[in-house]
């Protein structure tokens, strides 16, 4: 489910399937959106959907902002590249460790206990397909955060470093996510 704010900001998680990973204690790269995946809210994000938002931000010289658990007053780093590929939206960037909340992340990552991707953005363009999913066509974005929860189902994230411990575990979570979904459509 996507979470709104009277501004009119929503947000979606994403965990990535062995997309995110962690060089250097700081260095991270990953995909904060796939396309064609549906969401546990039903939504759908489309190729280019955030072609529009990427061009206005590079003719003003701004940057999509990489928060902390969606806090914009916890700003953790920056990310140097975000883009659309053929996939969803690819970035890549570096937690300032300088920053008490960029140690914790960077280090939360590294051992596994964060491994999602969360965007916020502002729906320009959207339409409900015949089974009642969002199709989002043009999304205005603002920030790729850092999070505990992500919202994708199908994906997962990966920091270099993962042992079959964590492999069973995220297996695991796995397993449970669908028991939830199971009892939640009875």
């Amino acid at each position: 489910m996507d979470m709104k704010f009277g501004s009119g900001l929503e947000r979606k998680f994403c965990q990535m399937e062995a997309a995110l990973t962690v060089t250097d204690g700081a260095v991270i790269e990953g995909y904060a959106s796939l396309f064609g995946k549906s969401d546990q809210g039903g939504d759908v994000v489309q190729p280019g959907a955030y072609a529009a938002s990427l061009k206005a931000m590079a003719s003003a010289e701004r940057r999509v902002k990489m928060l902390w658990q969606h806090d914009p007053s916890q700003p953790i780093g920056v990310w140097d590249e975000v883009r659309e590929d053929e996939r969803g939206l690819f970035v890549k960037g570096r937690i300032l460790t300088e920053v008490e909340k960029g140690r914790e992340a960077a280090a939360l990552i590294g051992a596994g206990a964060i491994d999602g991707l969360s965007i916020g953005y502002r729906t320009k363009r959207a339409e409900k397909d015949a089974r009642g999913q969002r199709l989002l066509h043009d999304l205005e974005l603002w920030e790729v955060s850092l999070v505990t929860f992500p919202m994708l189902p199908e994906a997962r994230v990966g920091a270099k470093g993962d042992t079959p411990e964590t492999g069973l575990m995220r297996e695991l979570a796995e397993a449970l996510e669908a028991a939830r979904r199971d009892l939640a459509a009875e």
